[in-house]
């Protein structure tokens, strides 16, 4: 029988408040290294250019993308077997020296093959350490308070891109990539310092005894997804969610845009306005989400989104489309830290890690998926008829999640070889 793992548990794992200095942390900490990232992909993305073309920037987003999701798998199971806090130090402090690296040997050469390498290792160090941040929260947050920390964390996430594009393009202008990369390396310091903060007291989980290796334990989100009918329907409810956001909002926006002549400012004026509403929401929940039912949240933003896709998809102007974005970004901004929460809180207890790493690569995996499975759909649809096809597949989410919401608290731990063997929790169905 395995010694179940034994953590230092963070303030607000013994009492019912949110540790709200820890949770702070991890905002500032995320929103330096998130911004240095996103400005770092726009100056490499650019620089790339420059250097060989579209043929290049596929190099280096390849480089960038296909190793971070081959290791989110491996690094969910280290942050179960070495806890987050080594995790994490250990990966952000190779991230500063790989940049600093980078940085010293841009100034000297342009060529493409440092692009590449620099994308490649940081790819690398972002998979094995992604899994590691997502359990940080609800170590932070008791259960009926993570649906707060969720949408504040979410205000990050939708600030990013917001601050980052553009402070990647300012110093490309002032700098070149030199500058880019310094900037990414002071971001990821601000987060070591930040993440040091957040993971302190949290012990080392104890080894089991003749435990399963690795590679064996790298499936375990899978067979968690196998084993638990709760946490399944709510995986499939984010999918879904993901996979049908991205072809609209990549694709078909730009293309009706260009169709009706709109200009590349209505794409700009649609996507500006969507993220202020999703921004308002987050902010609204940070404050208010735990005094708001959870069905609400799930299957009836759910359904909002799903009908406020369609309309987009017929809307006569470039005005009403923009409008009509900002109430899907009001819906989404409770929506998508709602999908988040009740996927962590369905997680069985000691396999945080494992769950986190599969559910980062159902978001990163949705992305080339969408793109893949629509293109070539719209070619028979046109744009119009694949984008209300995407909004058809957004209503599967709040289905799944209703599925989910009548399945009950999770509390089983799926069997892993040198872990104890415990029963599935009851399938949906049978509550």
């Amino acid at each position: 029988m395995a010694t179940p793992p034994t953590t230092t548990s963070a303030p607000a794992e013994q009492k019912n408040t949110v540790d709200w200095r820890r949770v702070s942390s991890l905002v500032i900490g995320q929103a330096a290294v998130q911004a240095g990232s996103f400005a770092l992909l726009i100056a490499m993305s650019w620089t790339a250019v420059q250097l060989g073309g579209r043929e290049a920037v596929t190099y280096v987003t390849l480089a960038a993308t296909l190793p971070r999701a081959l290791l989110l798998l491996f690094g969910g199971a280290l942050a179960d077997v070495l806890g987050p806090r080594a995790v994490l130090l250990r990966a952000t402090g190779i991230r500063i020296l790989v940049l600093g690296a980078g940085t010293a040997v841009t100034v000297t050469t342009e060529t493409l093959w440092p692009l590449i390498a620099v994308a490649l290792v940081d790819g690398l160090l972002l998979g094995i350490s992604g899994p590691a941040s997502g359990v940080l929260l609800p170590r932070l947050a008791p259960r009926e308070q993570l649906g707060r920390a969720n949408s504040l964390f979410s205000m990050v996430l939708r600030l990013a891109p917001i601050a980052g594009s553009p402070l990647g393009a300012w110093l490309v202008t002032v700098g070149g990539l030199p500058v880019a990369m310094a900037a990414g390396a002071v971001g990821c310091a601000v987060w070591l310092g930040c993440a040091a903060h957040v993971t302190r007291g949290m012990a080392r989980p104890e080894p089991a005894p003749q435990g399963p290796s690795l590679l064996r334990r790298s499936g375990d989100g899978f067979r968690l997804l196998a084993a638990h009918p709760r946490l399944r329907w709510m995986f499939v409810a984010c999918f879904c969610m993901d996979l049908a956001f991205l072809w609209p909002a990549e694709v078909a926006l730009p293309l009706r845009a260009s169709e009706e002549g709109w200009g590349v400012g209505a794409v700009a004026m649609v996507l500006s306005v969507f993220g202020a509403g999703a921004l308002a929401s987050a902010a609204l929940g940070a404050a208010l989400a735990h005094r708001i039912p959870a069905r609400t949240k799930l299957v009836v933003t759910g359904v909002g989104l799903a009908v406020g896709m369609a309309a987009m998809a017929l809307v006569p102007s470039a005005l009403v489309l923009a409008a009509t974005a900002g109430v899907v970004g009001l819906l989404s901004g409770l929506n998508g830290p709602a999908l988040v929460t009740g996927y962590q809180q369905a997680v069985p207890e000691g396999s945080m890690g494992a769950a986190m790493s599969t559910f980062a690569l159902s978001g990163i995996g949705a992305a080339p998926l969408s793109l893949a499975l629509f293109s070539p759909v719209s070619l028979l649809l046109g744009v119009t008829g694949t984008w209300l096809l995407c909004a058809a597949l957004a209503l599967c989410s709040p289905v799944a999640a209703a599925v989910a919401l009548r399945g009950g608290t999770a509390t089983a731990t799926p069997h892993v070889e040198g872990s104890p063997r415990i029963a599935p929790e009851p399938t949906a169905t049978s509550v």
